[in-house]
């Protein structure tokens, strides 16, 4: 099959408008049969970068052509969808940008969405464990995918809320539950909403229904964060024992995105890539941010010693060095004494380094403490503390 050569010998439709669509578009099927010309081969290959619409029909036709040839694997690259639709968000512009602080959310739920387009409903049954560091031990909880997007959708409504959109916790369970609740307390109620009869946390929501709520709520989210002014960035999001900026918020959700989208993809056996070393930079530097304010809970709670020194607000007290190595990795001082004080070069008293995806596990409960694989070097009270106060960033 071969398109007939447009106006001084550009291929027809390779220009901008809806009929460049329509033309790029009728040639998928021979793309995907390895028929199309070379110049017409680049021409839709460019498209497929710009139009995500394209990009899943491509995938669909790739599989399709699987099926005529039994002798090759008829199992489809898991990968290639959410290789399409990566490449797709980061080539195509937004006709409405969404704020810089929003990306990372918006990048991390359409990338778990494209993993669940790919897996079958009986893989939204598969065993999830879930775990975090309650402050002294690991704990978890044996839920399901399904549970686990019930989840997410559950504490996304907490941003929801503070934006002035729908709840859906409220709707599933009939009013009965506040928006202050805890992030825990909010995923027991929707899961017990759910499955009333289970006593579990598995959900008897067909798949389809826990897919699509959550994923309008994540587009309701970003579209309010996108036509939202510049004040709106410091609206609260109040998590219960703590609250958030905003901005703040929807990079913590993006982190949690991503780490039960890990958490699902080692379930139903999908690779699965970590963010943008971009957005993976913002993500490590919001839990650098929240270490000054973990460790003063933490001595609050009577779970690290007191400070070795009383500081006013902005006094310089002493500082660990805190590096994190590879991709989105960074440098930054952490205050030991007060979140308040000022933390530099000239107060350090601990250097600790850590590969960014190991910081990551250990700010998500993954590993303990005392097994992240660390670089350590002076006080080693000071660097317990702070390994202590990452791994307590944690929560269900």
């Amino acid at each position: 099959m071969s398109a007939t050569p447009g106006p001084e010998g550009a291929l027809p439709g390779s220009g901008p408008g809806d009929a460049a669509h329509r033309t790029l578009k009728s040639l998928l099927g021979a793309w995907a049969l390895a028929a199309c010309s070379a110049e017409e081969t680049a021409a839709v290959e460019e498209h497929l970068t710009d139009c995500a619409d394209c990009a899943e029909e491509a995938v669909r036709l790739r599989a399709a052509v699987a099926l005529l040839h039994p002798e090759d694997s008829l199992d489809l690259d898991p990968r290639l969808r959410s290789r399409a639709l990566s490449t797709a968000l980061k080539r195509r512009p937004a006709r409405i940008p969404v704020p810089a602080w929003a990306a990372a959310y918006e990048a991390e739920t359409a990338r778990l969405d494209a993993l669940l387009r790919d897996i079958g409903e009986a893989e939204w049954r598969a065993p999830v464990h879930l775990q975090w560091f309650d402050g002294t031990r690991t704990v978890g909880r044996d839920a399901t995918v399904a549970a686990v997007i019930s989840h997410l959708t559950a504490v996304d409504g907490l941003v929801a809320d503070a934006m002035g959109l729908p709840d859906p916790l409220r709707a599933d369970t009939g009013g009965r539950t506040s928006a202050a609740r805890t992030a825990a307390e909010r995923t027991e109620a929707l899961w017990a909403a759910r499955c009333p009869d289970s006593g579990s946390a598995d959900s008897s929501t067909p798949p389809g229904a826990v897919r699509a709520a959550w994923r309008r709520q994540g587009h309701s989210l970003i579209r309010a964060a996108s036509f939202a002014d510049g004040d709106a960035a410091e609206l609260t999001v109040e998590y219960g024992p703590f609250s958030l900026p905003l901005r703040d918020a929807f990079v913590e959700r993006a982190f949690e995105c991503w780490v039960h989208a890990g958490d699902i993809a080692e379930a139903v056996d999908y690779p699965y890539q970590p963010p943008s070393s971009r957005h993976l930079h913002g993500m490590i530097a919001l839990a650098a941010r929240l270490l000054p304010a973990a460790l003063a809970a933490r001595r609050r709670a009577g779970l690290a010693p007191p400070p070795r020194f009383l500081l006013p607000a902005g006094a310089p007290g002493r500082s660990l060095r805190l590096e994190i190595e590879g991709s989105g990795g960074g440098r930054w001082h952490i205050p030991l004494d007060s979140p308040a004080a000022a933390a530099s070069d000239d107060g350090e008293v601990a250097h600790l380094a850590l590969d960014a995806l190991e910081f990551c596990r250990l700010a998500a409960g993954r590993v303990l403490p005392e097994e992240a694989a660390a670089g350590e070097e002076g006080d080693r009270e000071a660097i317990r503390d702070v390994l202590l106060a990452t791994a307590s960033l944690s929560q269900l």
